[in-house]
């Protein structure tokens, strides 16, 4: 099968690799309708994370199941599916919970920029997409693998509720659909922060009622004069810098809610100001499988539109200059077709 394979920064290869196969009997492989590059993807194409020899890339995917293991009860061969990035059992306590990317048993999900891909505890982990679902929605369905459900865990980690104030600090794709959520979600008044005018434009589609430019402590001023100078009620954080974590601590009100979804990279918190600011905060892995029946019926049914943050769709092939746009910020998200 044809795969994506980083060799070292900035070094990515389409490669025929061994077709995923079947390794315990609660596996399932699946075809490969459509899969894309994560914003986290770059972390490992950057450099910033170290890889360890040759890594298969990707782990966001939908596609028809092809075969199940012979304990698969739920999933079934032809159907079409979405599945979180980490493979749980949904059935442990920690997924009772509503956290299956802290199940007991949980194994990640990777090399899904790929023909076919395995998915470990698929009972757990696939959703059934039911009815004949039109090409038009495979985009968003796509989102829900992973960009959106991470955004609306930032939403609701951070207690979004009717009539609040929201701040969204980043405007990947993780940060407009956490706009989408907190439109979801009842928020009445939105601040994207973003200082790019195509992100920009997006995020008020996506539900966004004010942009702040500004970043760092102008980007929080911003924040408390557009707040009768308190702060929004909720902020999630959707990039995982030391800036943009202190910019969403300072710009929520006292006895607000950070949800913070960014992979932390060099993020370190001061606890006494921590203390003093009454601010709370919630976050990590979102789990994605939590939220996957409800967002895909929310796209099936048109209420959200996810799939809009793909500004780029390229065949599995050219999946390097997918990166590289990414790369350059010459695209938000890029989709992949096998």
């Amino acid at each position: 099968m044809r795969a994506t394979v980083l060799h070292a920064p900035h070094d990515v290869r389409v490669e025929d690799r061994p077709k995923a196969a079947l390794q315990q009997p609660t596996d399932a492989v699946i075809r490969t309708v459509a899969t894309c590059v994560c914003g986290s993807d770059l972390w490992d194409y950057r450099g910033i994370n170290a890889i360890d020899g040759p890594t298969p890339g990707g782990h966001e995917y939908v596609g028809i199941v092809e075969e199940v293991g012979s304990e698969v009860a739920s999933i079934k061969p032809g159907q079409l599916v979405v599945g979180s990035f980490f493979a749980s059992d949904n059935t442990c306590p920690n997924c009772e919970n509503g956290y299956q990317t802290n199940c007991l048993h949980r194994e990640f999900v990777g090399g899904c920029q790929a023909e076919y891909v395995r998915v470990p505890l698929a009972d757990g982990t696939l959703v059934h997409v039911p009815g004949d679902v039109a090409e038009e929605h495979i985009p968003s369905l796509l989102a829900c693998s992973e960009v959106m459900g991470t955004g609306w865990y930032a939403a609701t980690a951070a207690q979004v509720k009717p009539g609040d104030t929201v701040a969204v600090v980043g405007d990947g794709a993780v940060g407009l659909c956490a706009v989408i959520a907190a439109k979801e979600l009842g928020a009445t008044r939105i601040i994207a922060m973003s200082r790019h005018t195509p992100r920009q434009q997006l995020a008020r589609e996506c539900g966004a009622t004010d942009v702040v430019a500004e970043r760092s402590d102008e980007g929080v001023a911003r924040v408390k004069a557009l707040t009768g100078g308190i702060g929004a009620d909720a902020v999630l954080e959707c990039v995982g810098s030391p800036e943009s974590m202190r910019q969403a601590l300072h710009s929520t009100r006292p006895g607000g809610n950070v949800g913070f979804v960014g992979v932390p990279h060099d993020v370190q918190l001061d606890g006494e100001e921590l203390f003093f600011s009454h601010v709370a905060l919630r976050g990590g892995p979102a789990p994605v499988r939590a939220f996957l029946p409800d967002l895909i019926e929310r796209v099936l049914t048109g209420r959200i539109n996810p799939g809009k943050v793909f500004d780029l769709e390229l065949p599995l092939d050219q999946a390097a200059e997918g990166y590289r746009a990414m790369d350059e910020r010459r695209a938000i998200k890029t989709l992949l077709r096998p």
